[in-house]
């Protein structure tokens, strides 16, 4: 049949009717009469062209979606670029060979300086020559009483001379004229019935006072100093004697006990107390060191 050419040819039986043909003759679909259209091609031809209005789609969305993107990019580089030099992009900077090194810049300079090194106090109380502090029994011995750790002593005479040999016993007093001594100074505390006189002899160097230190024996010693309700001590009886020297002055304790008694080895309490003066001796030498050594520094 075709649609192009009439109605369809029915027929209304007998042998001279025929089906209606439906694709085996006429030219409505485009092919040739007698002809069936070829409906591969036609499909095929179909999807080529749905093909292609797919990918037009797809390509003009892309081509709309990166001319938004520009334009977004461009309107804020135009925007924050202008006025925050923090956002210029990198091809903006200045070259390499533009920009300052670290080493163009000036170094600050400052002057060479060294502080001086300490003044040490044992300079000064090694020569006669520096060591040109006042000295008395009150600034070797200051005060009416001395405290060693927890222990208190009362202080009681003191005394200074000159004459060095008439207050030395044994030895010492040869000991001291041989080496030059220009100074005694003595000083007596107690404690609970031991009392211990310390004696300071002075010297103008340092050499003097070692050679005499060195030169001293058992025999050589200071002789006690009673007074100021402080029996005669250390005369007749045992005592305990120490004898030592820092910078130019030797110093000398002589320990007992104030009834006379003997003094045993097993006499703690003399020796201690015998102990402590000799080291507050020391220190209150050491402490003349200081306050010169102090003084120089401060007028330098």
């Amino acid at each position: 049949m075709s649609f192009g050419q009439g109605g369809p040819q029915w027929g209304s039986g007998g042998s001279g009717s025929q089906r209606p043909q439906w694709g085996d003759q006429g030219s409505g679909w485009g092919g040739q009469a007698g002809q069936s259209p070829d409906w591969a091609a036609l499909a095929e031809a179909s999807e080529t062209r749905n093909r292609r209005r797919r990918w037009l789609l797809i390509g003009g969305g892309a081509i709309a979606t990166i001319a938004v993107g520009a334009a977004v990019a461009v309107a804020v580089v135009s925007a924050d670029g202008s006025d925050q030099a923090s956002n210029r992009p990198s091809s903006g900077l200045p070259a390499t060979a533009d920009i300052p090194s670290g080493s163009d810049r000036p170094e600050p300079s400052f002057a060479k300086t060294s502080a001086p090194p300490p003044l040490d106090p044992k300079d000064f109380i090694s020569s006669a020559k520096k060591d040109t502090a006042p000295l008395s029994a009150d600034t070797l011995f200051p005060g009416t009483q001395l405290t060693m750790g927890e222990t208190v002593y009362k202080k009681g005479p003191t005394d200074s001379t000159t004459n060095c040999a008439s207050v030395a016993r044994g030895t010492l007093p040869a000991i001291l004229a041989k080496n030059g001594c220009t100074r005694v100074v003595r000083a007596t505390y107690s404690k609970d019935g031991v009392a211990v006189t310390v004696g300071v002899a002075v010297f103008d160097t340092e050499a003097q006072a070692a050679k005499a230190k060195t030169d001293a024996d058992s025999r050589s010693g200071v002789v006690s100093l009673p007074g100021s309700g402080v029996p005669t001590f250390c005369r007749a009886a045992v005592c305990r004697s120490t004898t030592n020297s820092y910078g130019r002055y030797m110093y000398l304790t002589v320990a007992g006990f104030t009834d006379g008694k003997d003094v045993t080895t097993k006499d703690e309490k003399v020796f201690s107390t015998g102990d402590d003066l000799a080291e507050f001796a020391f220190r209150q030498i050491h402490r003349r060191g200081e306050a010169q050594a102090s003084a120089a520094a401060t007028a330098g």
